[in-house]
């Protein structure tokens, strides 16, 4: 049996631990992100909209140059977001600005006149239609010019990088590891499903003819699985049929089983389902808290790596995905309902 020799050893086992505790840490930085259950989109031409999602218990609401508004309104949009920003009550919100493509001529007016404007007040910066890392490098490098220049805090405005066409799908890699500013993927299923030719007009909903599985479930794991490898949030995009609540329900439903972090909303009757189903019950939410409180008393006090809860089994496993429950439970605001009782004391 071939020997190693005991620097090498030890050096594999520092490595190892190393490893774990980056793992650890990589994990805790993502349970401690912002929660963004619910996503709410408002057109920035809209001053009335603008005021009304101040009221609505959305997690994150985006503030819209793109699609949501016309050419020759765009300038008028601007003006009305730094507004909102600067003057509005957005307690308890992430305050997020969708600015245009890169393949526009407006983004870099669009990130200069908000972050100028109202970056202090400013939390996230969403680009849509990203193909390259190249694209979210050029406005990290932007928003670093503008903080120096008016003398924000460097760093601080996050980005959300919007994938919707097929070259940002197979560039999802690098573009996820190409700023520290990032902080989740959003998935833009309409443009999508234009850009690989997809024959259906209803965006949420399975295409006509595909009767078995889930038409997006690769798309949707791509970006889930390189969110996940750097430590980022990812967000499933619209669903257009603004009154069929049940139906927002069940498209959210999908994602939420997948692991996803949120969705956005188009209407004020989407957020309220956007934050139930991805909040966790509070049954779950009450037995991750047992176990990890559970978890704690056998490993420091019986020292045992593997333990009984009832009828369950538990271990570091179960911690790992205990902790992912409970922060989720925390953020939406859950509290305990159960507490885990020694057997000493019992």
């Amino acid at each position: 049996m071939q020997r190693f020799p005991p620097s090498v050893v030890l050096s594999t086992v520092l490595y190892g631990w190393a490893a774990r505790v980056a793992a650890e840490r990589a994990r805790l930085l993502l349970l401690a992100m912002r929660s963004r259950r619910s996503v709410l989109a408002v057109p920035g031409s809209n001053p009335r909209f603008l005021e009304k999602a101040q009221t609505l218990p959305a997690d994150e609401v985006f503030l819209d140059l793109e699609d949501a508004v016309a050419p020759a309104a765009k300038q008028e949009a601007r003006k009305n977001i730094v507004e909102a920003l600067r003057t509005g009550d957005w307690t308890g919100k992430t305050r997020a600005v969708r600015v245009n493509g890169l393949e526009t001529q407006w983004t870099y007016r669009d990130v200069i006149e908000v972050v100028e404007g109202a970056g202090e007040h400013l939390d996230c910066l969403i680009l849509p239609k990203v193909q390259d890392p190249t694209e979210v490098a050029w406005l990290d490098r932007l928003l670093t010019q503008i903080e120096r220049t008016v003398g924000l805090e460097e760093g601080r405005i996050g980005i959300e990088a919007q994938i919707e066409n097929a070259r940002g799908l197979v560039n999802v890699d690098a573009i996820a590891g190409s700023s520290r500013r990032l902080e989740a993927l959003v998935f833009g299923p309409a443009d999508f499903m234009a850009s690989v030719g997809m024959r259906t007009l209803v965006v949420g909903e399975q295409p006509p003819g595909y009767t078995e599985g889930d038409a997006y479930h690769y798309v949707l794991m791509r970006l889930l699985m390189a969110a996940r490898m750097h430590d980022l949030q990812v967000i499933d995009g619209p669903y257009l049929q603004i009154k069929d609540v049940e139906g927002y329900r069940r498209a959210a439903r999908r994602t939420a089983a997948l692991g996803y972090d949120g969705k956005w909303v188009l209407h004020p009757l989407q957020v309220e389902a956007a934050n139930e189903v991805f909040s966790p019950s509070q049954e779950d939410y009450d037995h991750a808290e047992l176990i990890l409180e559970a978890y704690e008393y056998y490993t420091t006090v019986e020292r045992r790596g593997a333990a009984m809860l009832g009828d369950e089994m538990i271990d570091e496993a179960s911690r790992k995905m205990a902790l992912v429950v409970a922060a989720k439970g925390r953020a939406a605001g859950l509290r305990r309902t159960k507490r885990f009782t020694p057997p000493s004391a019992q």
